[in-house]
Order: structure tokens, then sequence, then C-alpha cells
């Protein structure tokens, strides 16, 4: 089944003289999705981007990480797999090329993954290999993504 996803990018880079020359204008815009709060970003710090704004690069590692998560809290559900506590801190790395086009080579998920006592560990790794088969923004990457969990049990 077909669906369609919505976004709205718009530029807030102009300082008054539009794209007169390069250095006229910011490389600043808000994702604003209707009904949504809106989400300022810049480009990468390496090409002169706000370092204090979300840019491409850390949006598309941050849907990638996200949407693994959700899958995994589902399959633990299914599992009964008690997950108390998720947290990522996903590293994609990535290659610039000659004219500056860049791309990701590779990314790395590094969930930590806090589970109740008993929990089947092997079980509770095992849940991370069925995912890249469904999880939506996986199958649409065109790099690898490898997982590295690291599991907390409740003592």
């Amino acid at each position: 089944m077909a669906h369609d996803y919505t976004s709205r990018i718009v530029w807030t880079g102009n300082r008054g003289q539009g794209t007169a020359h390069y250095r006229a204008y910011d490389r600043t815009w808000d994702v604003a999705v209707p009904g949504k709060a809106p989400i300022p970003c810049s480009n990468d710090p390496l090409l002169g981007g706000d370092p204090t704004k979300m840019n491409p690069e850390d949006l598309l590692l941050s849907a990638l990480s996200a949407c693994h998560m959700l899958w995994y809290l589902h399959y633990a559900s299914e599992a009964g797999i008690v997950v108390t506590a998720y947290e990522d801190a996903p590293i994609g790395k990535g290659e610039v090329g000659a004219g500056g086009a860049g791309r990701f080579l590779e990314a790395t998920l590094r969930p930590v993954i806090h589970v109740a006592a008993g929990t089947d560990l092997a079980l509770a790794e095992a849940l991370h290999h069925r995912i890249p088969a469904v999880c939506f923004i996986a199958r649409s990457v065109n790099f690898p993504v490898h997982h590295a969990p690291r599991f907390v049990v409740a003592g």
C-alpha cells in the first residue's frame, strides 16, 4: 500500500540581498511540517553552517536511528522483552569527493538498552537483525547500517 509523506522546507537565510553573491545569504532553513513545531536547520559546519542547528546529515542519521528504535521496541514487546529505557548515539561515516560531492559510507547504531532482570539477552540481541528488513529508512539508504547494542539489565 503506497502513501505519501510531506514536508515543507522554508529558506530563512535571506539577509536582504537574496543570492546576489555567494556570501550574501545564510544556508539556513526551517523544516516546517504543518501542525508540527518547526526545526531550525543549517548546512554542515564543515561548509560554514551553524553548528547549533540540525543539518541534513544529522536529520538522516537521526531518522535512521529513530526508525530502528521504534521497530526494536515493537519486536521487544512482541517477544516479551521489557525495555525500560533506550538511548542511541549513532555515528555516520561520510566522505567528500572532488568538487564537494559527499555521501555516507556507513552508519553504526549504538543503542544502550535497559531491560528487565531475567531478560534473554541473546534474543534481545537477535531482534536487531530483523529490523533492516522492515525499517522504512534503513531500506531506503544505499549504505551499510551496522548495529552495536549494549544492554543494561535492571538489578
